[in-house]
């Protein structure tokens, strides 16, 4: 029985989805510590810091569910299609940190992620 494409792309789409949540949660977290590193035991302490965070904690439940959506799509996809359609979490977090973490974001930047995601896809397709 073979899956649907529509749906592999739509799990891919929740992967990247679960991944743009997870990097948004964890630079909000480390935003929210305001802690300086300089040096080993600030960096210990710096780490318990992060651990202690639930922002950091759904960082990572989210990072485990995008792994296991991805794994699903990679046992019924072929590894071109799949990871050309994963580079769309590149694009995904360059506006989401745009609308979300107000970062700015310049031309060049955009034109950068946009090259990216076109080579993956060029590959891809070779």
């Amino acid at each position: 029985m073979k899956i649907n494409i529509l749906f592999i792309i739509f799990l891919i789409f929740i992967s990247s989805l679960c991944d743009v949540i997870r990097e948004l949660s964890l630079k909000s977290a480390i935003n929210s510590l305001n802690f300086n590193v300089d040096g080993i035991k600030k960096v210990f302490i710096f780490i318990m810091k992060v651990i202690a965070l639930p922002k950091a904690w759904m960082a990572f439940v989210f990072s485990i569910l995008s792994l296991l959506i991805y794994l699903f799509v990679l046992s019924k996809a072929d590894l071109n299609f799949a990871f050309s359609l994963d580079s769309m979490h590149y694009v995904l977090i360059a506006i989401a940190s745009h609308l979300i973490l107000k970062e700015k974001f310049e031309i060049s930047r955009w034109l950068g992620t946009i090259l990216i995601v076109l080579g993956i896809i060029a590959v891809s397709m070779s």
